[in-house]
């Protein structure tokens, strides 16, 4: 996809986001409930757990999606298109989520009232807030998290937890769909890259948020063994 890239700010966002990239997988390696995943460990309750908690983040996900496309202004009407596309492609994956979690024997009322853990209130408030500010368009790091995540981790997760649990049903449905899907939206990331990193400050605000979000993404599955 890097062939999408043409100009020298845009190899030189390129360049910075593969980085933080890297230290953001270097930290997710190291989260509990991750670890336990990719190591075998993982419970059934571990995974229900997991669900509930991914889907506070997601069900918020396409508010902020949408409200970073309402303060777009005219000379940005490209980049608010490709966003509402995004917002229109994801507003009810949340149902995979609770597809998932009931199939894998949770309640539907349970995960239907669960609240935001801690990471996921400030993920979610950092989100909320930049996509308020005029033209954001350093929300393209958040989406290179956020994106990278499922088009990267994604299938390979839903496999270990099919091996791991051998359930009669599908319990992997969201991570299955998302693993298959999130590199079409890789790739309407990498065609925005040119446009969006027109300046040294534009690329530092892509990076700094990438940075950011990758921290309270951590945080947020961190907090999965600390919500009750």
């Amino acid at each position: 996809m890097e062939q999408f890239i043409q100009t020298d700010l845009g190899k030189k966002c390129l360049h910075e986001l593969l980085n933080t990239w890297l230290d953001f997988d270097k930290n997710l390696s190291k989260v509990p409930i991750i670890k336990r995943l990719e190591t075998g460990k993982l419970s059934q309750e571990d995974y229900r757990e997991l669900l509930l908690n991914m889907r506070q983040q997601v069900i918020e996900g396409s508010r902020w999606i949408s409200r970073s496309a309402s303060s777009f202004d005219r000379h940005y009407s490209d980049v608010r298109s490709a966003v509402i596309h995004h917002a229109y492609d994801e507003h009810q994956d949340y149902l995979m989520i609770e597809q998932d979690y009931v199939a894998a024997g949770g309640l539907l009322s349970e995960i239907q009232t669960g609240t935001k853990n801690i990471g996921s209130e400030a993920l979610h408030g950092y989100l909320m807030y930049t996509a308020s500010l005029p033209n954001p368009v350093s929300l393209i790091g958040a989406m290179w998290i956020i994106e990278g995540l499922g088009n990267k981790m994604s299938l390979k997760w839903a496999k270990l937890i099919n091996e791991y649990f051998d359930p009669p049903s599908t319990i992997t449905r969201f991570l299955e769909y998302h693993g298959q899907n999130d590199a079409d939206h890789l790739k309407e990331l990498y065609q925005l890259i040119d446009r969006v990193a027109s300046s040294e400050e534009q690329i530092d605000a892509i990076v700094k948020t990438a940075k950011v979000v990758g921290r309270l993404y951590c945080l947020q599955l961190e907090e999965v063994d600390n919500n009750e």
